[in-house]
């Protein structure tokens, strides 16, 4: 059986710094089998090309989120369009909208996501999607501005009718830790509604670890708890959430074997 594919990390965090190696090494006796290390800014796009580099099972994204898109210019999005083209990128991404921090405004943040998405148009490449409290206009414009493009709806946190417009539209929704948070009900109505051949599992490490590490820095190693809790609201093993959610990954990021 493939290993675990952990579809949203970000181990160029500092969090990593002290340990990044040793635990990137250890990633294969831990069953993890591929990562895709999520960009989030133009320095972060940077090192996550470096770290694809170094790591055979790395790969990686170019995008800036939307707490970022201040640093996005014509020049620098000519720089992102061009490492976007990088060998082992696999999507652009993580670009979106972000009402939570509000770190940027409303227009500004919308006007780099479309720029982004015909990015990804020009690429062939999906697009990994953040999305947060900004619901309806994320539809929307994924809506008018991706109908032809394929995308994840990373770390979803909508309801049921949200994942069906997403879904019918041949998206896929990102799941990692919070499906075993006791509090998670909405997700958790999200798993057992959505058909498994459309779910990525990912971590978004160092970020929400699942139980029992919830709190603690998150890892590609603790996906099996993810696994289990998808397990348990579908009715099947384990393992055929990690075989069947390995498969999703490399259709989504059109990979190879």
């Amino acid at each position: 059986m493939a290993g675990i594919f952990d579809t949203h990390a970000h181990y160029d965090d500092k969090a990593f710094d002290s340990d990044r190696e040793e635990l990137l090494g250890g990633m294969a006796a831990a069953g993890v089998s591929r990562i895709v290390n999520a960009a989030a800014s133009l320095s972060s796009t940077e090192t996550t090309a470096q770290l694809a580099a170094q790591y055979p099972f790395v790969y990686g994204t170019a995008g800036v989120h939307p707490d970022e898109v201040g640093e996005l210019n014509e020049e620098t999005f000519a720089w992102l369009a061009r490492a976007a083209g990088g060998e082992k990128v696999v999507a652009i991404g993580e670009i979106g909208l972000d009402y939570y921090w509000d770190k940027e405004g409303r227009e500004e943040q919308k006007r780099w996501f479309v720029r982004q998405l015909e990015l990804a148009r020009a690429l062939r490449l999906p697009v990994v999607v953040h999305s947060r409290e900004a619901a309806q206009d994320t539809l929307t414009i994924i809506k008018s501005e991706a109908a032809d493009l394929c995308c994840d709806i990373h770390c979803f946190s909508y309801g049921v009718e949200m994942a069906r417009e997403y879904l019918d539209r041949g998206h896929y929704l990102g799941v990692g830790g919070v499906v075993t948070f006791k509090n998670a009900k909405k997700l958790k109505e999200v798993v057992a509604y959505m058909p498994l051949d459309r779910l990525l599992l990912e971590t978004d490490c160092p970020y929400l670890a699942p139980v029992p590490h919830r709190g603690k820095r998150n890892g590609s190693q603790y996906l099996p708890y993810v696994a289990e809790a998808i397990a348990v609201i579908k009715g099947i093993s384990p393992e055929q959430v990690i075989g069947q959610t390995y498969e999703n990954a490399m259709r989504f990021f059109r990979m190879k074997e």
